[in-house]
């Protein structure tokens, strides 16, 4: 829900090249917790309702056209003159518009949705702000272009390039995010110049030039440094997926889970966690995982797309990949990979296993070395194991197949067809025996290795 009533328009600049990242995909694509950073960014704007979405973009269009998937309009910046020069590419797609305009940047993916309510609220408040300014003022101000204000009203906007010492000595920092109303913001851009030290359009222009017409400018001040830090390396990457992964740890025990080395578990971006779940260390999720109350992880386990229901066992060493559903009391053990099969309620399958394309019936018991032979080099198919079977161990199910309530299936087993509820399957080479071979084996051998020797 928007702060105001006001229609409400995103445009998020998305143009530069990411030089510094020294890769083939777009910088804004590049994910924390298994979400591309843009992606973290719209998913908060997006809770403020906003009625359009226009994401400025120039090289790498192609990638976000596809990430973003007709959910925005596209404009195009080329060349890059400086970021008044990227708003205004969005004049054409905001042409029969009239409301709020919120200005974001992809690479600054954690501003929280409170912050961005709170710009909009400010540029309704009764002084009626031309521009709101969301500042910060980290522990090092750094470069960072520099709000000189007072009380919370704008005096002057200044790129560190250009600041004089004591405007560099001011604290408070250009997060570079602003709100403005539409007519207001675009005809502002147009009479933003470039005679600066880097001869570009730069955006906080706006607020000087709306301020030496007499009109008030606000700034916002965020309270956390972290919500606006930008992404343009690797290594800033790496440091923002660690700021996100301490705050979700923590969040994780909070909420009643029992973390027993918080460093070492890796969540993503929608990881949903019950009470009473322990995760012992080195555990990783991956995107579409809900866990339930009173779950046990054990170390080194890889969980990814899967849905674990109360008082399962998962692990150690356990992978459940995409389409993995453990019902309610359910383990899965040492080395056991599960994709797309459900296990039922109290089934087991404790180690050395591969299940995919399953569906295993609630009380059944998986040997170790089974494997549901599920692809045939062009299909996948399926196994069916009923209630309380049991499949001995280093079995093969070839698929498709179906495995009766109650039936066992003999250790060392390839099963290519249906076997009925209650019946034995058993499916081995008669064994050959020949007394006295072994002892006659090893004799010749000895007696040829010492002639050789000799």
């Amino acid at each position: 829900m928007a702060a105001t009533d006001t229609p409400l328009a995103l445009v998020v600049l998305a143009a530069g090249k990411g030089t510094r990242m020294k890769s083939d995909r777009h910088k804004v694509l590049h994910p924390i917790a298994g979400r591309p950073m843009i992606e973290h960014l719209l998913a908060s704007a997006n809770a403020l309702g906003a009625e359009r979405l226009v994401v400025i973009a120039g090289h790498g269009r192609d990638q976000l056209e596809t990430a973003l998937g007709g959910r925005a309009t596209i404009a195009v910046q080329e060349p890059q003159l400086g970021t008044a020069h990227a708003v205004l590419q969005a004049r054409e797609a905001l042409a029969d518009f009239a409301g709020d305009v919120l200005v974001l940047y992809a690479d600054v993916p954690f501003v929280r949705t409170e912050t961005m309510a709170a710009m909009l609220d400010r540029l309704h408040a009764t002084d009626a702000p031309a521009v709101v300014v969301l500042g910060f003022e980290p522990d090092d101000a750094l470069a960072y272009g520099r709000v000189v204000a007072d009380e919370g009203r704008i005096a002057k906007m200044v790129e560190f390039k250009d600041a004089s010492e004591a405007e560099r000595a001011t604290r408070l920092c250009n997060s570079g995010l602003l709100a403005a109303r539409s007519d207001a913001l675009f005809a502002l851009l147009d009479r933003v110049g470039n005679d600066n030290a880097q001869g570009e359009y730069y955006l906080p222009d706006i607020v000087n030039i709306a301020t030496a017409d007499g009109a008030t400018c606000a700034v916002v001040v965020t309270t956390n440094p972290d919500e606006v830090a930008g992404i343009n390396s690797r290594a800033e990457l790496a440091e923002a997926e660690a700021r996100w992964q301490a705050v979700r740890r923590r969040q994780a025990m909070d909420d009643g889970a029992t973390l027993i080395a918080p460093e070492t578990v890796w969540f993503a971006w929608d990881t949903q966690i019950g009470r009473d779940v322990t995760i012992e260390p080195q555990v990783v999720f991956g995107p579409g995982v809900t866990v339930a109350n009173d779950v046990v992880i054990h170390a080194f386990c890889h969980i990814e797309g899967a849905t674990i229901a109360s008082k399962v066992e998962v692990g150690p060493y356990a992978r459940l990949r995409p389409g993995a559903v453990l019902e309610e009391r359910s383990k899965i053990g040492n080395f056991v990979e599960m994709k797309k099969a459900v296990l039922g309620k109290g089934a087991k399958a404790n180690h050395l296993t591969y299940l995919g394309d399953a569906e295993i019936g609630a009380g059944a018991n998986i040997g170790a070395g089974t494997i549901t032979c599920n692809y045939d080099g062009y299909f996948k198919h399926k196994t069916v194991i009923g209630e309380r079977a049991f499949i001995g161990s280093n079995s093969a199910l070839i698929a498709p197949v179906r495995i009766g309530a109650d039936a066992i299936v003999a250790a060392g087993s390839a099963v290519s067809r249906d076997v009925a509820d209650g019946e034995l399957r058993l499916v081995r080479a008669e064994q050959l025996v020949k007394p006295g071979w072994a002892d006659e084996f090893h004799d010749a051998m000895k007696k040829k290795k010492a002639e050789k020797k000799g």
